[in-house]
This record gives structure tokens, sequence and C-alpha cells, in this order.
């Protein structure tokens, strides 16, 4: 099961993420060692859109757990 943290799911909006993207980033994504003995998950996605202005092919999404 994977829950996101509310403070979490408040910051998705402002980080251009929605919380389907977090869920098959940690299901499917690059796993890394952070900090705090914490994991970390990547995962890139096609955005073709404006971000703040700017135009992006892609998006990164990373995400961290307490596993």
């Amino acid at each position: 099961m994977i829950i996101i943290h509310p403070h979490a799911i408040q910051r998705l909006s402002e980080r251009g993420a929605t919380e389907d993207e977090v869920i098959l980033t940690v299901k499917t994504g690059e796993q890394f060692i952070a900090k705090h003995g914490r994991t970390g998950f990547r995962l890139n996605f096609l955005y073709n859109n404006l971000w703040n202005g700017k135009h992006y092919a892609s998006k990164q999404i990373e995400a961290y757990a307490v596993l």
C-alpha cells in the first residue's frame, strides 16, 4: 500500500505532478538510496507542455519514502 503524506498531496500541483504519477513512480520507477534512511524513486514522463512559460518535452517525478 502506498500512502502519500497530506503535506505532499498539498504540494503536488505546485510541483506539476499528480497523485497517479507519484504512485506510478513508486511502483515502477528507478529506486535509489536517499538521505535519512529513506528510499527514493524516479521516473520520467512525456510532458510536451508549458511549465512557468517554458516548453518541456518531459518531466521527472521524484518521490521519497520510508519503507
